[in-house]
């Protein structure tokens, strides 16, 4: 044993020998990686185009097309409920959504986007569809819809995982 706790190598577990599609999941988990931090690099300066963070525009677009209550805005967009909520409520103070009663639960109030987040977000979207137009025809439609099934089939399964 080490100074820091760590045993010998020698005594470490040894992982299980990985299939060949265990090793491109794996490949698959690393680009996926890669290709957030070059989105989210991008979605950065598109934001900024409707004076927003990426943070503020995801939650913002997960109440876009009807009011959600925080915890539904954070499994839509994948993020944490705390994360979602502390966003809102800038988003809230800075008068780009607002809380609204829900007659389906008391004290789970509901997210909408007020007119001037909606003008935030006609904002980057002048700048987004040409940048997503550029990049989707460049790779092609056919061959983005089979990585979305791939996708969605993943977050499929992790989510049942969870359960």
């Amino acid at each position: 044993m080490t100074a820091l706790g760590i045993p010998a190598r020698e005594v470490w577990p040894q992982p299980e020998i990985q299939t060949p599609a265990g090793a491109a999941l794996t490949d698959v988990i690393l680009a996926t990686f890669r290709l957030n931090g070059r989105l989210m690099e991008t979605a950065q300066g598109l934001a900024a185009e409707g004076g927003l963070t990426s943070a503020r525009w995801q939650v913002i677009g997960g109440v876009l097309d009807e009011p959600r209550t925080v915890a539904d805005v954070a499994r839509l967009m994948g993020m944490t409920r705390q994360g979602v909520q502390r966003i809102a409520n800038l988003l809230v103070d800075e008068g780009l959504a607002e809380y609204r009663p829900n007659p389906a639960h008391k004290r789970a109030s509901l997210l909408a986007c007020t007119e001037a987040g909606y003008w935030a977000v006609r904002r980057i979207s002048v700048a987004q569809h040409p940048w997503a137009n550029q990049l989707g025809d460049a790779v092609g439609v056919e061959e983005l819809s089979a990585a979305l099934q791939t996708m969605e089939r993943l977050i499929e399964l992790l989510e049942a995982d969870r359960s």
